[in-house]
């Protein structure tokens, strides 16, 4: 019995409650209970400009990442982002802005971002598409997003992959699904109309 009621214990403290049962649900929980802001980390748009997520001020941010050689979620990511980017401009919400982000350090080079931006056929109003300027920078804005990248023996990487959502003060406020087009939609709507 004691077993047992330890167990339990163990258990319901570990798993937040019973509210979060993998790693990727604890990140979700601890970021919508805890808005953090990232790092102000220089990034490079793929048209060479400069900025940090300061430009965004005052608007919300749905924030991705990808690696501009991948075969597999970040075309899923694309898609999504492609998906969303229709949504914004047929509603004309200009107080929303997708940023994807680069993190192969050696080939998200601004060309490779933009041919990445031409195939999912980014517009630049809605979307922008970038890379951290200083490798030293990037683990850092990696963990304040809770964002796992493990290069693979493939000259790949495995990578977690989802949508996350900077308010207008420049909190990460929430993270959804990859593919959860509709909360995204929901969550856009939430806000004031523009």
């Amino acid at each position: 019995m004691i077993v047992l009621v330890v167990g339990t214990v163990a258990l319901w403290i570990r798993t937040d409650g019973a509210r979060a049962f993998t790693s990727e649900s604890a990140r979700r929980l601890a970021v919508f209970r805890t808005p953090r802001k990232p790092p102000t980390t220089l990034l490079e748009a793929s048209d060479g400009a400069r900025f940090t997520l300061e430009k965004f001020r005052g608007r919300t941010i749905i924030v991705d990442f990808i690696y501009t050689s991948c075969p597999t979620l970040c075309v899923s990511l694309g898609t999504t982002f492609t998906r969303l980017q229709a949504m914004l401009v047929a509603s004309r919400r200009d107080d929303v802005h997708l940023l994807s982000i680069g993190f192969d350090v050696e080939r998200d080079v601004p060309e490779a971002l933009a041919a990445y931006a031409e195939r999912h056929q980014a517009d630049p109003r809605w979307w922008t598409l970038a890379r951290v300027v200083e490798p030293r920078d990037l683990k850092s804005l990696l963990s304040s997003f809770g964002v796992l990248v493990i290069a693979d023996s493939y000259g790949g990487f495995s990578h977690n992959a989802a949508l996350h959502f900077v308010d207008p003060e420049g909190r990460l406020i929430k993270i959804l699904d990859m593919n959860d087009i509709e909360g995204a939609a929901a969550s856009i709507a939430a806000r004031t109309d523009p």
